[in-house]
């Protein structure tokens, strides 16, 4: 490479460099003599203004800026799987055997090992035909994910090699004959992270992301493709969230991206996934997830580059046909680092110093999940799908600030935190009054066929029981809740028992950590039972002391730590000894004199 250019202002991770004409937007660079990683986001005749991934200190005007021709992109291959990379794909475990412990500027890693080998089992025939996204064989990544190799989406034509055996991933496994020419073609390949991987067709959101935890499964329910936010501020339980998702939702593959969370939570993220057992596969969670970690103490820059990472691989496994699930925590940090490369820019700035494009930015990256039919031949069908949840981390709580408001447009689910649950220590804080899901009214028809055709009835009276609870509590900080007929204070006792006994959820227990989605629609059928018979008692004169002292309540309460696999025996002995009770105490109200 020869000298395109130089320094001529440092402003924090912002780099000017003159002498750049014919440099393109997004353009990788290197900068300095050490060779720092950055990325042009502006041009301005021969200026190149160049966002540095790396820390700018020291830097001086007059060193020297180099032109990459290509894009920010990311390597694709066998080997993503149980690494930990930071913002730009440096595997850091690779980073840590070259220079210890603290990154060094400049350091460069490969993102994907060029001398391990893997065993490359070819599945289609030498002298077919071959179209863009076609399985050329597979590759045993993982213990329980088989790495599919394919054409890349601008490649087609006639195979006229294909290899069998042990090769490195940028070892040549097949030669296709194309209208340009002959092509080699191997395991590895590269894509610009800012352009979206095509597909054939994006489907409608009919399939729902089963995450285990009942205020989103019951409640708020995420489709497979779909986007959520998670708003709340400190403490209120967001990193726990992501983790639970991340744990226990039925995606086959976990991208896990820490865009600018602090040290420690990233660190709690290192150390829990490789011992966490994956509940589908018996094998720990790392093998079939991989972490993007870039902590608050990173440069800001590469904050915006992680989230770019961490979609483009999703959409490659994606394309493999699996169901990705990405957890991004949080897209408050990513947003800041677009604030101050913004201001060092000297943008006008919009609403409190974000960018004026931060909405255009925020649904540039919602806007790449989705459940699609992946490229293949026409013989085959392969659907996969990208669910994005990212984290919003608003300043005190204040949902009406800007990050906040624009996530809220174009995600699909709300789960807003609350902190006065918190403060109660009731978990997970999801509000049910201030969240809601845009996905509950394609998955009815799934969960009509799959559980229960009344489970969105169910759903549906369990949260008009919360909504009344709210407009009796106004009534109930006047008066007291004694004052109140005795049917309203079933509709508060009720509605207790679905907070307490359905919608709180232990994610350290156990057993309640996860809850199958049988196990939550017998769960909530036994709590409405509950209230159909304590209304019928109520008009039969029973007082509501003594529905509310009724024995069967302990054993209701307890529900939630029965196993999932025996939980409908439990439910059955729930519904036997609760229409007992009942019946004894209508018989003994009747015969009172």
């Amino acid at each position: 490479m020869e000298k395109e250019g130089a320094i001529e202002k440092i402003a924090g991770p912002l780099v000017v460099a003159n002498n750049m004409r014919g440099c393109e937007m997004y353009e990788v660079i290197k900068v300095g003599e050490e060779g720092l990683l950055g990325e042009t986001i502006r041009l301005d005749g021969d200026l190149a203004y160049v966002q540095v991934y790396e820390e700018t200190t020291g830097l001086k005007p007059g060193e020297p800026v180099i032109r990459t021709k290509a894009p920010l992109s990311v390597e694709l291959g066998p080997g993503i799987l149980k690494n930990f990379y930071d913002g730009v794909q440096r595997p850091l475990e690779s980073i840590k055997a070259k220079v210890g412990d603290y990154i060094e500027r400049g350091v460069y890693v490969e993102s994907l090992d060029r001398a391990k080998k893997w065993q490359f089992t070819p599945t289609a025939t030498e002298g077919s035909e071959v179209v863009s996204g076609a399985i050329l064989g597979v590759v045993q990544e993982s213990k329980v994910i088989e790495h599919k190799i394919l054409v890349p989406p601008t490649i087609r034509g006639k195979l006229l090699e294909l290899k069998e055996g042990e090769f490195t991933v940028d070892a040549c496994i097949a030669r296709v004959q194309t209208d340009a020419g002959d092509v080699e073609l191997q395991m590895m390949q590269k894509w610009p992270v800012r352009k979206g991987r095509p597909y054939k067709e994006k489907l409608d959101p009919e399939v729902p992301l089963l995450t285990g935890q009942r205020i989103n499964d019951t409640f708020f329910p995420i489709a497979k493709g779909g986007t959520g936010a998670i708003p709340g501020g400190f403490g209120t339980g967001k990193t726990v969230m992501q983790h639970q998702l991340a744990r226990w939702a039925d995606a086959r593959v976990i991208v896990y991206i820490g865009c600018g969370e602090r040290g420690n939570e990233m660190t709690e993220v290192l150390e829990d996934f490789p011992k966490l057992i994956d509940p589908y596969s018996g094998e720990t969670l790392m093998e079939r997830s991989t972490l993007i970690a870039n902590t608050s103490n990173m440069p800001v820059a590469a904050r915006e580059a992680s989230i770019y990472t961490g979609v483009t691989i999703a959409e490659y496994y994606r394309d493999m046909g699996y169901d990705v699930a990405i957890q991004a925590d949080s897209t408050s940090r990513w947003a800041e680092a677009l604030r101050e490369i913004s201001g060092r820019l000297e943008e006008m700035p919009g609403e409190e110093g974000y960018p004026a494009y931060l909405a255009t930015r925020l649904s540039d990256f919602y806007e790449r999940a989705g459940r699609v039919k992946a490229l293949c031949p026409e013989s085959e069908e392969r659907i996969g799908s990208v669910t994005i949840v990212g984290a919003v981390s608003p300043p005190g709580g204040d949902f009406s600030e800007p990050v906040t408001q624009n996530t809220l447009r174009v995600v699909g689910d709300f789960w807003a935190l609350d902190s006065s649950l918190a403060d109660r220590r009731h978990f997970p804080a999801i509000s049910w009054l201030r969240s809601y899901s845009l996905y509950s009214v394609y998955l009815g028809d799934w969960f009509a066929d799959s559980i229960a055709p009344d489970f969105m009835e169910q759903r549906e009276e369990m949260m008009g029981l919360l909504q009344k609870e709210a407009e009796l509590q106004e009534i109930v900080q006047l008066v007291g809740a004694d004052a109140l007929p005795p049917r309203e204070r079933g509709t508060l006792e009720v509605a207790r028992m679905i907070r307490e006994d359905f919608l709180q959820q232990n994610a350290y227990h156990e057993i309640d950590s996860f809850c199958s989605l049988e196990k939550q629609y017998l769960m909530a059928k036994a709590i409405l039972q509950w209230y159909d018979g304590a209304r019928e008692a109520i008009e039969r004169g029973i007082g509501i002391d003594k529905l509310e002292r009724m024995q069967i309540k302990y054993a209701m309460a307890r529900m939630k730590y029965v196993p999932n696999e025996g939980f409908k025996d439990k439910y059955e002995e729930i519904q036997r000894a609760m229409k007992d009770e009942f019946e004894v105490l209508i018989k003994n109200a009747e015969e009172a004199p």
